[in-house]
């Protein structure tokens, strides 16, 4: 882990978030400014800032979590389908991102961009009694 890696801080549990699953090795919360209601983050514990660099065991116990999440949003939001996609772009360090896909374009990046194709757009941040209550309903309980 990094001093500054805003990821590695919600790792250290020094920032706040809404945390779906955690172990010794990685951790999942809900975005802060999400595609859809229950889009999470996993990310490993240990800094790696690009998704190739995680070791492969790690990066299985990764996907497993993702897969498990998949299978809770499609229960939970009567999905057909849940994108997981690694990034690391605007926080450097590897993280995927699980949505659960209302609508086909929901991994299109439609969501953020609202200024047209050239532009970036934030989505809206969900009220955080709802934040809370997706995080538990992803968490099982």
């Amino acid at each position: 882990m990094t001093h500054d890696c805003l990821f590695c801080r919600i790792a250290r549990h020094e920032l706040p978030a809404h945390v779906v699953h955690e172990d010794d090795e990685i951790i999942a919360f809900l975005d802060l400014h999400p595609i859809r209601p229950g889009h999470t983050l996993v990310i490993p514990k240990a800094h790696h800032v690009w998704f190739e660099d995680i070791p492969a065991p790690l990066a299985a116990r990764v996907m497993e979590r993702c897969q498990a999440l998949s299978r809770r949003m499609k229960t939970l939001y009567g999905v057909e389908r849940v994108a997981m996609v690694f990034t690391g772009i605007h926080v450097p360090h590897a993280h995927a991102h699980v949505v659960p896909m209302h609508e086909v374009h929901d991994v299109s990046s439609q969501a953020y961009l609202a200024d047209g194709p050239g532009g970036y757009s934030v989505p809206p941040r969900l009220p955080d009694d709802r934040m809370a209550a997706i995080a538990r309903d992803l968490a099982g309980g």
